[in-house]
């Protein structure tokens, strides 16, 4: 079945989009002379461009709805923003790049999102992904989502996604990676990441063939050993806003053993231990109250986790900004919402080697 879809629309939907183009001294700014170039989708906060910088590639522009994460986003790149829906991007308006990246919504597909897929609107995102890939027909492509989008309505979505990314030309390379067995990162984090590149749809992950050349020296990250502990991330002592002393449960918390490598969260009745004495996975519903931040004691009492701690659980390095008047449930939101830096970063290395054995660019 072919999933070529018709994405020309000849009315401008760019009046709908906000565009920053982000002049200030950035920490981020590590622009080289000749490299490969990113575009990002759902970009979120940065994660996947920060990543991909680090790798040495150059981020020329991102696309980002939400507007708190947008002002996050601008506090730490240089390059463009467009802030606004993607159904209002106009491709016309993006540089051409190497490297598309999509973190599309994954609430649809989760089981947090009760996995509506393409039944709900956010799963039909992906769709408009691929019509801005369409039009820009980047050289690599990579989509990041939850794990559970591979076994959604028993494999028939991740099926119809990868169908739909061969008819439009691109090979399809998925793997489901941990961040603390991928990226030294002590967060049980599962997400699937899929790499594509253009013109070799042809190539078959299982029997692979080295006339697809980006495909065929392309490869996920190697598992590395987890050394960084939950105290190496754990902050000394914190604002008194973000302990349990008032709460009304406090003596449940009692009755479990905690140490320095030791994350809980409340659920209802009881904590729930993670004993692997790694962060359990940080989501989007962080930023809704209640008690759905991970929880620690240390040395003072019980208190949840901070935004700070919560971007260092998913790999961000100690100078990324945080708007400092921003309000902490946005702040827990986008971390959650974020992805793995470090993960990302093995995965844009990898990316990098397999296009310059076919464009024969200079990798650093």
């Amino acid at each position: 079945m072919q999933y070529l879809l018709n994405f020309d629309r000849s009315f401008n939907i760019s009046s709908q989009i906000k565009i920053h183009n982000n002049k200030v001294n950035n920490i981020f700014n590590n622009s080289q002379i000749e490299t490969f170039t990113v575009g990002s989708l759902f970009s979120g906060v940065g994660g996947i461009c920060l990543g991909f910088k680090q790798s040495g590639f150059d981020v020329l522009w991102a696309n980002e709805k939400d507007k708190n994460a947008c002002i996050t986003y601008l506090e730490n790149f240089p390059h463009t923003l467009y802030e606004g829906k993607i159904e209002h991007l106009d491709a016309k308006q993006l540089s051409n790049v190497d490297v598309v990246t999509s973190g599309f919504p994954c609430q649809a597909f989760s089981i947090a999102g009760y996995r509506k897929g393409f039944k709900d609107h956010r799963g039909h995102l992906f769709k408009e992904t691929m019509r801005i890939i369409d039009k820009i027909k980047p050289k690599t492509i990579l989509l990041e989502n939850v794990k559970n989008l591979v076994s959604h309505d028993n494999g028939r979505t991740f099926q119809i996604m990868k169908e739909m990314v061969k008819d439009h030309g691109y090979s399809f390379i998925p793997r489901v990676l941990n961040s603390m067995e991928y990226g030294n990162v002590p967060q049980n984090r599962e997400r699937i990441y899929i790499v594509g590149f253009l013109d070799e749809e042809d190539f078959d992950p299982e029997n692979p063939s080295d006339k697809f050349i980006c495909s065929y020296n392309f490869s996920h990250p190697k598992p590395v050993k987890l050394t960084k502990k939950v105290s190496d991330i754990v902050a000394g002592s914190v604002s008194k806003e973000f302990y349990y002393s008032t709460f009304m449960h406090y003596n449940k918390l009692l009755e479990y053993d905690w140490d320095k490598e030791t994350i809980g969260q409340w659920r209802r009745i009881y904590v729930r231990q993670n004993k692997k004495n790694v962060c359990p996975t940080l989501t989007a519903n962080m930023g809704t109250g209640g008690h759905n931040v991970p929880i620690i004691k240390d040395s003072i009492d019980f208190r949840k986790l901070t935004p700070k701690e919560c971007f260092s659980f998913q790999g961000f390095p100690k100078n990324f900004k945080l708007p400092a008047n921003m309000a902490n449930s946005h702040l827990y939101k986008q971390a959650g919402n974020s992805v793995t830096v470090p993960v990302i970063k093995k995965i844009a290395h990898n990316i990098k080697s397999a296009l310059a054995k076919k464009y024969n660019l200079m990798t650093v």
